[in-house]
């Protein structure tokens, strides 16, 4: 167990952590190449894609993309200026907020989307789903809220 005279993860404490850095490399590598691949999506563009496909017809506000993904909002202008070039998405300034933008997906990016979902679901169901018992799905959803309250607990509303 770490201590402020031995501040080095050991044992279970050093293979739990490192555990997960792999697994996480390892499902984001093979599920971002498959997309690149089949779909020429990157994974943060399906992401951009997927949370505008269930948005409101106004689509979403940049800020709320960025809350919704592991990107910077520099990243993320940069994920939704890629789409918005290959005209798989829009950007309007948003009416009560000069400063704002919305995003909107346009109806290639539907298509695109829709094209690559089914696929790239079947995959996370093979990588990760199937490795899994229900109690361990039922464990780890646990464990991700646990572990997710104190960040969404400060974050700004």
């Amino acid at each position: 167990m770490p201590t402020a005279s031995n501040p080095r993860l050991e044992g279970r404490d050093l293979a739990a952590w490192k555990g997960m850095l792999r697994v996480h490399r390892e499902l984001i590598g093979a599920l971002g190449a498959g997309l690149e691949r089949d779909y020429d999506l990157s994974l943060g563009e399906y992401e951009v894609l997927l949370n505008l496909a269930d948005a409101p017809p106004d689509g979403l506000r940049m800020s709320e993309i960025a809350a919704e993904l592991v990107v910077s909002r520099s990243g993320l202008t940069r994920l939704v200026d890629r789409l918005a070039d290959r005209g798989f998405v829009t950007r309007a300034r948003c009416p009560s907020d000069a400063r704002g933008y919305f995003a909107q997906i346009t109806a290639a990016g539907a298509e695109r989307f829709a094209a690559a979902r089914g696929a790239h679901l079947a995959e996370v169901r093979r990588r990760f789903h199937s490795q899994l018992d229900a109690g361990e799905l039922d464990s780890l959803a646990r464990i991700w809220d646990r572990l997710l309250a104190p960040a969404v607990a400060k974050s700004p509303k």
